[in-house]
């Protein structure tokens, strides 16, 4: 028997920890957060003591710092900020310029393939019907040519000609396209009224013997008899340029500059061809537009928000309506942007057009801030001194305020360190960091300084835009009819018959929300269309979640109406039947004479377009007879004596790297070809997979050998480079969740805080794919504001709730919308108010970030207006109801009831 009595003992004992351990926690909880509304409470009476210093020290400061900005500097290095830095194709890239530097390139396909460089490209096409390889468009071509090759350059007193910058092959020539030997091999055919050569697609043979690579060269090709070509629809011509030193760069960038001229003159010239040109510098000129084009459109947004926010912080009564705070509110987030732009300069950094997403985060941030700082305001009593009303102000609001800055900092201070993969977004989160900390240290000085002057203002009866003293309501009543509408307000011994809240209920959207909203949305008619609608919003979030794509077209950020829109459009329409030229390159000697090797290696290049002086090699010896697989000293000494001397076959010399071995034996050491894949439409997508497959194959392989492209630089892990931040900021947002959950007054605030952080960020990034907006940095960054967003947002609204005892759910649903429901519409108002001219940049980066931005406040409004409010009447925590309170209200009326009928009755029985 006494067994049973020690295990419930022992029950007994854990339940009472387990109780005390409860009570202690939240008890300290309720001491944390009591000392921190403690803390922000002397903080008030200290700027209300001191407004002067606080409004002024903000300004200087930005004037001081934000005067540096105006020397900023660009960031060209488009390559820099977009490529993952720590990525397997950097490594591969210089492994391959090791083994076969760019001066060793003798070769268009070459030059290209191991860096852009420096170049001039053009696509050209006709604008009627016809063919490219007509005689009219031919020998159009062949005078475009001739006038490229006549641009020159003057600097520090000489002429600089294509032929003084361009990359020279053997015989000291200029390096051209093999199209244009082709195009002059059919000009000099019809001149001499010869049948002209027979052109073949992708590979064709010149007058020499040579087989050339031209499927990058001819576009809308229509072949017939297997690979002849027929017709072709464009032909792209690359001029490539040498860059050796810093006076020779900025001579290549001038002819590049030069040589678009030339295109825009030829084009007027000659409207039956469309030219589309391109050159090494494109990109980042056109990165760099979107900060130009959208300097208007910043301004009208800026002037957007300043006027709603003066519109919504305004009221009927003059006294009591704040229209300079919502203008100044506006000014706080322009100073905080001003200062974090000058000391990002200080620093060393460099501007680029991402930052132009800045301060539409600075602005939701703040927005939020300084009207929640209102609606506490609107709550304390008219009859407490300015000092105190600020300090129950900033006890009232900044605690929030104050964690959810701190979720901003964690969030992209995540997103700023080294773990980031890519230095664009590693930049933005940094900048943006800086931005929101100096917003929050603007909000709690200049911001509530001001507050405090508008509040004196209140107190005195002074008009809240002339600051003039308002007179007594008999005197108003004998002005005129204008005077007495600019002069409206309710004294003290007005507002003193009536409730103290109803005073700023002339506000329209107090009035809204108190009298209409409140009652609408807790309707039990309503809750079911509620319910539905968020069903349908999961669902198509979903849909949209499914078919989310990566965003590696650098054609995303850069601005409309520009030459590299044009041109990659042009690209994808006439060369997107073949993949860029993949280099294969075998750095390792191996036993090429060996049968078994030699099937390996055609093995591994099946499939694809081969440019490669092995297998040109083996059909070689062939062709003589023999079998190709040679001691090794016979197989090394026909290619080097024979095969390489060849005039058809010389230009695979510089494709081979020979070394000669202590006993005297020459072997080769390292080598490469050229495979182009066939691609469809999709061809970003195959391209991916063809680099993951290749890279696989390259492990488990015999023969060791790497594979490389330029643009392999902004495909490799650029999916776990880009989501990298994003998933880092979520891990970090849920763990500072989490972790905050031991701090805040109920654990239950943060578990619905971590649900409706989820909920909208999966929505957004349903609706963003469904908008045709990929996963690029740009939107990225988007998705991590996405959570400070809606933390910002939904905390106020929560902890109410949550934190509200004595009434029943739907009553405090009511009470929390009355006090942050108008902080929410009004910063939803201004908010979107900012983007719509952000809408109208011709620039995709724009594109990206206003659609991102409007889905995250119109989702996160939905939410905060809608689902919240509905979800929180019927799902924890609970409410306890006041039954006998309740018991002894209903007794009263009951008794009231019975003195009426009473009274009646003795009434009627009077007059009888």
């Amino acid at each position: 028997m006494v067994l049973p009595w020690n295990w419930k003992r022992l029950g007994s004992c854990t339940l009472f920890l387990a109780l005390w351990g409860s009570l202690r926690t939240r008890m300290l909880r309720q001491v944390l957060h009591g000392g921190l509304r403690t803390s922000f409470s002397k903080l008030g009476h200290f700027v209300a003591n001191h407004p002067v210093f606080f409004a002024s020290a903000p300004v200087l400061i930005s004037i001081l710092l934000g005067a540096s900005f105006s020397r900023y500097r660009i960031e060209e290095n488009v390559e820099y900020l977009l490529a993952p830095k720590h990525s397997l194709a950097k490594i591969e890239g210089n492994l391959v310029d090791s083994l076969f530097p760019v001066n060793r390139s003798k070769h268009t396909l070459y030059s290209d393939l191991q860096t852009p460089g420096r170049y001039g490209r053009v696509i050209i096409t006709s604008s009627g019907k016809g063919s490219m390889l007509d005689q009219q468009h031919i020998d159009l071509i062949l005078k475009l040519h001739s006038s490229v090759t006549r641009i020159h350059v003057q600097m520090m007193g000489f002429n600089y000609t294509f032929a003084h910058l361009c990359i020279l092959d053997n015989d000291k020539d200029c390096i051209v396209d093999d199209i244009i030997r082709v195009l002059k091999e059919l000009k000099a055919a019809r001149s001499s009224n010869r049948t002209g050569p027979v052109i073949r697609y992708p590979i064709t043979h010149l007058s020499d013997g040579r087989e050339v690579y031209i499927g990058h060269q001819l576009g809308g090709v229509q072949t017939h008899s297997k690979d002849r070509v027929k017709s072709a629809a464009s032909v792209q011509l690359t001029y490539y340029l040498q860059s050796i030193n810093k006076l020779n760069d900025r001579v290549v960038a001038t002819w590049e500059t030069k040589f678009c001229e030339a295109m825009e003159l030829f084009q007027r010239g000659h409207g039956e061809l469309r030219l589309y040109p391109f050159t090494s510098s494109s990109l980042q000129m056109d990165f760099q537009r979107t900060s130009k084009v959208a300097k208007r459109q910043l301004i009208t947004s800026l002037a957007l928000v300043g006027a709603l926010a003066v519109l919504l912080c305004s009221m009927r009564d003059c006294v009591r309506s704040k229209p300079w705070l919502g203008l100044l509110a506006t000014l706080t987030m322009s100073l905080a942007t001003l200062t974090s732009a000058g000391i990002v300069n200080l620093m060393g950094g460099r501007y680029n057009s991402t930052f132009l997403g800045i301060p539409f985060i600075v602005l939701g941030h703040g927005l939020y801030g300084t009207f929640e700082t209102l609606a506490s305001w609107r709550k304390t009593r008219e009859d407490q001194h300015v000092k105190e009303r600020t300090a129950m102000v900033y006890a009232d609001c900044m605690v929030p305020f104050t964690l959810t800055t701190a979720m901003y900092m964690v969030t992209f201070g995540i997103g700023a360190s080294p773990f980031t993969n890519i230095e664009a977004v590693r930049l933005f989160c940094r900048n943006t960091c800086i931005a929101i900390f100096f917003n929050y240290l603007y909000t709690l000085a200049f911001y509530g300084s001001n507050l405090v002057f508008t509040g004196y203002l209140e107190k005195n009866y002074q008009h809240n835009v002339f600051c003039k003293k308002v007179p007594k309501p008999e005197v108003v009543q004998q002005k005129p009819a204008w005077y007495r509408f600019l002069m409206h307000t309710r004294y003290k011994d007005e507002a003193a018959s009536s409730v103290e809240v109803n005073v700023y209920e002339s506000h329209l959207l107090v009035c809204f929300m108190k009298r209409y909203y409140c009652d609408w949305i807790t309707n039990t008619y309503v809750k079911p269309f509620v319910v539905l609608s968020y069903l349908v919003y999961i669902s198509f979030a979903l849909m949209g979640y499914l078919q989310v794509s990566e965003g590696a077209d650098l054609s995303n950020i850069v601005a409309t109406e520009t030459s590299t829109i044009a041109y990659t459009t042009a690209q994808q329409k006439y060369f997107s039947n073949y993949s860029p030229v993949i280099g294969f390159y075998i750095y390792e000697s191996i036993e090429y004479w060996n049968a078994s090797v030699q099937e390996d290696v055609l093995e591994y290049t099946k499939g694809f377009v081969r440019i490669s002086w092995f297998e040109s090699y083996l059909i070689y010896l062939r062709k003589l007879n023999m079998t190709t697989g040679l001691p090794k000293r016979n197989f090394t000494d026909l290619l080097r004596n024979a095969f390489l001397r060849s005039p058809q076959f010389a230009h695979f010399s510089d494709d081979i790297i020979f070394a000669k071995k202590s006993n005297g034996e020459v072997e080769v050491v390292a080598s490469r070809m050229f495979l182009v894949a066939k691609t469809t439409e999709n061809k970003r997508e195959e391209m991916y997979v063809l680099l993951d497959t290749l890279r696989k194959l390259s492990l488990t392989s015999k023969v060791k050998f790497i594979i490389f492209n330029p643009s392999f630089v902004y495909m490799d892990r650029y999916a776990s480079s880009v989501g990298a931040p994003l998933q880092n900021s979520c891990i970090s947002a849920l763990f500072l969740l989490f972790f905050s959950a031991f701090l805040v007054a109920d654990s239950l605030i943060n578990v619905w805080l971590t649900l409706t952080v989820v909920s909208v960020e999966f929505g957004v990034i349903g609706f963003m794919t469904l908008w045709k907006v990929e996963l690029d940095c740009i939107s990225v960054l988007c998705l991590i504001y996405g959570i400070n967003h809606t933390i910002d947002s939904c905390a106020p609204l929560i902890s109410t709730f949550v934190l509200g005892k004595d009434y029943t759910r739907t009553k405090w649903v009511k009470n929390t919308m009355e006090r942050h429901g108008v902080a929410v519409l009004q910063s939803y108002l201004c908010y979107t108010a900012s983007l719509i001219p952000l809408s109208a940049v011709p620039s995709n980066l724009t594109r990206t970030l206003f659609r991102c931005l409007f889905l995250i406040a119109f989702v996160t409004f939905f939410h905060c207006l809608a689902i919240l409010p509905v979800m929180l009447t019927f799902l924890p925590p609970s409410k306890k109801k006041r039954k006998e309170k309740k018991g002894v209200e209903n007794r009263e009326e009951i008794e009231c009831v019975e003195m009426v009928d009473s009274t009646r009755i003795v009434d009627q029985i009077t007059s009888v």
